[in-house]
């Protein structure tokens, strides 16, 4: 099933059934992220967007350790020997109602996701998404529940994939990045200001902590301004891709393995404690200027 929300100028076509999926997002019939009808997506890795609960980016190895109990994981992306994203995007969400009012967005929609413990993640969660349109901006917000009888790590974040022009350039603010190994996982974390270049040649698999919230990407097109109150930002691209991931994301990569390790604590890694019933939430708003 595919959900369509649009308004004079935005279509945004959502597959529930897929990861609460965005498939594509077009302005004036313009493509914005990476996009493909909602009918004709045929896997969430071909997607424009996606959730990240309960946890964004890589568990090292498919395992992590947590308040000195280990855990294991799926592995969920071949052929990568981690656990990756979280579940949510890789399960069927459900259509919530949704009453409309006067002042609301044009089109919203809003979905939910019940998690029982699993090979997957051990602790159960609820999460909703809501996603709107509104005149020239798409913004999503989503909560992550702690179902589970004991404190519970989570985190949260998005996974939009920008389509990629030769005229792009990425600017931000942040404090620090992340430094990549072989295996894609975070090392050491250097002082870093963040990007202001541009992104033909950009090579780049890292998450930046102290993000200032505000990242705009320019090409000739659009002027896309993406804003988040989660304060770590990961961004991904090659030369070769058409596509830049960048994604508001609550903790650093693998911070559960890292909190371990005694790399840091949970707090500075941005890990999130869930006392039992306790909710955790964020947004993230894409706002599209045409040049």
């Amino acid at each position: 099933m595919t959900l369509t929300l649009k308004n004079d100028k935005l279509v945004c076509d959502i597959n529930p059934g897929q990861g609460a999926c965005i498939a594509g997002l077009w302005h004036n019939h313009i493509p914005v992220l990476r996009s493909t009808p909602g009918a004709q997506l045929q896997s969430v890795r071909e997607c424009a967007s996606y959730p990240l609960v309960p946890y964004s980016n890589r568990q090292a190895f498919a395992q992590f350790r947590w308040q000195g109990q280990q855990f294991s994981l799926a592995k969920n992306f071949d052929p990568e020997p981690h656990a990756i994203h979280g579940v949510g995007w890789q399960r069927p969400w459900q259509l919530a109602p949704h009453a409309s009012s006067p002042g609301m967005p044009t089109s919203t929609v809003t979905l939910t996701l019940e998690h029982t413990p699993d090979d997957s993640w051990p602790f159960a969660f609820s999460a909703s998404q809501t996603i709107s349109l509104h005149e020239d901006a798409l913004e999503l917000r989503m909560a992550v529940t702690n179902r589970a009888s004991v404190a519970a790590p989570a985190g949260l974040g998005w996974h939009p994939y920008f389509a990629k022009h030769a005229s792009d350039h990425l600017t931000f603010e942040a404090q620090g990045r992340w430094e990549m190994d072989a295996d894609k996982l975070p090392t050491r974390r250097l002082p870093n200001p963040g990007l202001r270049q541009d992104c033909a040649a950009l090579s780049v698999d890292h998450c930046f902590d102290g993000w200032g919230g505000k990242a705009v990407l320019r090409n000739a097109r659009f002027v896309l301004t993406i804003t988040s109150d989660l304060t770590c930002l990961v961004v991904f691209t090659r030369p070769e891709r058409d596509n830049i991931a960048i994604e508001p994301v609550s903790h650093v990569n693998n911070a559960l393995n890292l909190v371990a390790d005694g790399v840091a604590t949970a707090q500075a890694l941005g890990v999130r404690l869930l006392e039992p019933g306790e909710t955790f939430a964020a947004h993230m708003r894409i706002a599209i200027e045409a040049v």
